[in-house]
C-alpha cells in the first residue's frame, strides 16, 4: 500500500478557553485515526491559534498558508485532513472554500464522511453545510450564555469583569476565583480600590465643571498644574496614548462615567460584526466597538466599590452636559467611501500621534490637530494643524519601495536589512540602586499596617495607608522590571522575505487602492511626517512582512 501524504488542518479560538496544545493533540489524533487505515501519514500541519471560527479561512494565517499551498505542485502533500469540521468551517465558509480543493484536485478528508469529500456527492455537500450551521449556532449560543452570565455577575454580584480600571481607581485582589477550575489554576477575583491621588483629581474635575468651567478649560488647568493625565498616570495600561497633556475627551469620559458613584456598570459598549466589503461577503466580518444607549447599561444592585463622588453630584453633571450639548446636529451621510490608503500608517513627527484621514478639495489628506484636542499649558510647540496630502506621498513611496526591491538593488537592500537586524539594542537605563530596598521597605510597611489593622486600628486610616503603599510598590516594581530584549531575524530569513516581496512591489504603482493599502499594512509600514522640513521617514517591519506574506513563524525584528 502506497503512503498518502496528508496535511492536517485545525484551529483553536483562545488560549483562555482551551489549551492550544491539548486541542491540537485531540484534533490530530482524530485525523490520524481516519487516515491510518488507508495508508495515510501526516507530513505537514496548519494550525491557527487564537483565531475565531467566524474569520474566513482566507484571513487566518495558517489556513491562508494552506490555501496558497494548494496551487503549488511542489507543496509536499497529496491531501488534507480536518479532524473537526466545526473548527475549520463556520456558516457558509465550506461553500466558499471547498471549490479551491476541487479545482486543484487536492482531496479534503473529514471523519464525518469517512474519507475524502466527493464534490459531486450531494449528501457530502449537505453534511458539510449542516456542520457549518452547527458551528455558527454553537458560537452564537456560547456568546448568549457568556453575555447573560456577565450581565448577572455585574448586576447581582457587582463583579469587576475586566478592562482597564477607570482613572481614580486601581485593581486589588478580592479572593480566589469562584469557579473551582479557574481557582485551581491560580486565577483570582479583582476589585476596584481608590487611588487617592487620582481620585482627588476626579473630584476636582466634577467640582470645576459644576462651578461653570468648560471641558477644555479644565484640561488647561490640570495640565498647567502639572497633574499627569490618565495615560501618564498609568502608562502601563495606556501604551497607545501619548500622555503629553490632558485632553477634553478625557475630561468628558470622566464626567460621564457612572462607575465613580460606586456602582459596577457593564454593557456600555458592544462588539458589532460588520461586513468588510458589502460587495464581497466572502471576506467575512470585522469587529467594531460601538456605544450602547444608556438604557441598555447594566448597573449593580448595590455599591460594588468605594465611591469617589455621590449620586447627586454625578446627576447634576449629566444635566449640565445635556444642557450644554443642545440639540445634536443633523447627520449627513457620506456620498461615497474615500480611499485613505495610508490609514493607520502615517504618524505626526511633532507629537508622535497617528494622523487622521481628512477629505478636502476633493482629495484625501491626513492631519494632526493636537492643539484642538489637548491642553496647551504644557507649552508643547505644535502647529495648529499638521496636514499632508496623500498623493504627495504615494508616488515617492512606491518608487522607493520598488527601487529598493528591484533585482539590481535587492542584494544591497538585503545587506542593509541584515546590518540593521544586528545593531545592538541601546543599553537600558539601570534602575536606581535602592529600588529593591525601597520595595522591601514597602513590604515591611504593609506588614506593619496589616498588623495594626488586626490590633484594632481605624480601618479607614489603615486602608488609605495600604492603598498609598501598594501604589508606590507597584511603581517601583515597574521600574525594576527588566526590559524585554528585541528578537532579530537571521540573514537567511531576511533574504527569503525580501525575495518574496520583490515581485509584489514591482507592480505596486498600478495596484488597486484597496490592494495597495493591504500591501502597505502587511509590510508593517510606518511613515513619520516631519512638517518642519517636509520629509517623511519610512520604516518597514520585516517580521510583519514575513508573517503575512511568507506565513512563516519567525523570530523576526524590524
Amino acid at each position: 500500500m502506497s503512503v498518502i501524504r496528508f496535511a492536517s488542518w485545525g484551529r483553536v479560538s483562545t488560549e483562555d478557553r482551551q489549551d492550544p496544545e491539548s486541542s491540537r493533540a485531540w484534533q490530530r489524533a482524530r485525523a490520524i485515526s481516519l487516515i491510518e487505515p488507508h495508508g495515510g501519514q501526516i507530513v505537514a500541519e496548519f494550525f491557527d491559534i487564537d483565531k475565531s471560527r467566524s474569520i474566513p479561512p482566507q484571513r487566518r494565517p495558517e489556513a491562508s498558508k494552506l490555501l496558497t499551498a494548494l496551487a503549488d505542485p511542489a507543496r509536499g502533500f497529496d491531501a488534507v485532513v480536518v479532524g473537526e469540521p466545526q473548527r475549520a468551517f463556520y456558516g457558509n465558509q465550506f461553500g466558499n472554500t471547498f471549490p479551491l480543493f476541487a479545482h486543484y484536485r487536492v482531496p479534503l478528508w473529514v471523519p464525518e464522511v469517512g474519507g475524502p469529500i466527493d464534490p459531486d456527492n450531494e449528501a457530502h455537500d449537505l453534511i458539510m453545510s449542516v456542520f457549518g450551521g452547527v458551528s455558527k449556532g454553537e458560537r452564537n449560543r456560547i456568546r448568549v450564555r457568556v453575555r447573560t452570565a456577565m450581565a448577572t455577575q455585574a448586576q447581582i454580584e457587582g463583579r469587576y469583569l475586566g478592562g482597564r480600571p477607570p482613572y481614580g481607581y486601581r485593581l486589588i485582589e478580592a479572593g480566589p476565583h469562584p469557579n473551582p477550575a479557574k481557582a485551581a489554576d491560580g486565577k483570582r477575583l479583582h476589585a476596584l480600590a481608590i487611588d487617592e491621588a487620582a481620585a482627588a483629581m476626579v473630584r476636582r474635575i466634577f467640582a470645576e465643571f459644576l462651578s461653570g468651567a468648560g471641558l477644555y478649560a479644565i484640561a488647561e488647568h490640570l495640565t498647567r498644574d502639572g497633574i499627569p493625565c490618565p495615560s501618564a498616570h498609568d502608562p502601563g495600561r495606556n501604551k497607545h496614548r501619548c500622555g503629553v497633556a490632558w485632553s477634553k475627551y478625557a475630561i468628558r469620559a470622566i464626567l460621564t462615567n457612572p462607575r465613580y458613584t460606586g456602582r459596577q456598570v457593564w454593557n456600555r459598549q458592544r462588539k458589532d460584526e460588520v461586513l468588510i466589503d458589502v460587495h464581497d461577503v466572502a471576506l467575512g466580518h470585522m469587529t467594531k466597538m460601538r456605544w450602547n444607549e444608556a438604557d441598555k447599561w447594566i448597573y449593580s444592585d448595590e455599591p460594588a466599590h468605594p465611591p469617589i463622588i455621590d449620586d447627586d453630584t454625578f446627576a447634576k453633571a449629566q444635566e449640565l452636559l445635556t444642557a450644554r450639548r443642545g440639540s445634536p446636529p443633523e447627520h449627513k451621510p457620506h456620498r461615497s467611501r474615500h480611499d485613505y490608503i495610508l490609514r493607520g500608517l502615517l504618524y505626526c513627527g511633532v507629537c508622535g500621534r497617528r494622523m487622521q484621514g481628512h477629505w478636502a478639495n476633493a482629495a484625501p489628506y491626513y492631519r494632526c490637530r493636537f492643539p484642538a484636542e489637548y491642553a496647551l499649558a504644557n507649552r508643547v510647540d505644535h502647529p495648529l494643524n499638521v496636514t499632508l496630502r496623500q498623493d504627495a506621498v504615494l508616488g515617492p513611496l512606491d518608487n522607493w519601495l520598488a527601487g529598493k526591491f528591484e533585482p539590481r538593488h535587492l542584494p544591497a537592500t538585503i545587506d542593509e536589512l541584515a546590518a540593521a537586524a544586528t545593531i545592538p539594542e541601546r543599553a537600558q537605563p539601570a534602575a536606581e540602586d535602592n529600588t529593591e530596598a525601597s520595595i522591601a521597605d514597602c513590604d515591611h510597611r504593609l506588614a506593619e499596617y496589616r498588623a495594626a489593622l488586626d490590633a484594632g486600628a481605624d480601618p479607614a486610616s489603615v486602608a488609605k495607608w495600604i492603598t498609598e503603599t501598594e501604589a508606590e510598590r507597584a511603581r517601583l516594581r515597574a521600574l525594576a522590571r527588566p526590559a524585554t530584549p528585541r528578537p532579530s531575524m537571521t540573514r537567511q530569513e531576511i533574504e527569503s522575505t525580501a525575495n518574496a516581496l520583490a515581485d509584489l512591489l514591482a507592480v505596486i504603482r498600478d495596484a488597486d487602492p484597496h490592494d495597495k493599502a493591504e500591501i502597505y499594512t502587511r509590510l508593517g509600514l510606518k511613515l513619520t511626517y516631519q512638517p518642519a522640513d517636509l520629509t517623511v521617514r519610512t520604516e518597514v517591519d520585516m517580521m510583519s512582512a514575513a508573517q503575512h506574506w511568507l506565513f512563516e513563524r519567525v523570530r523576526g525584528g524590524t
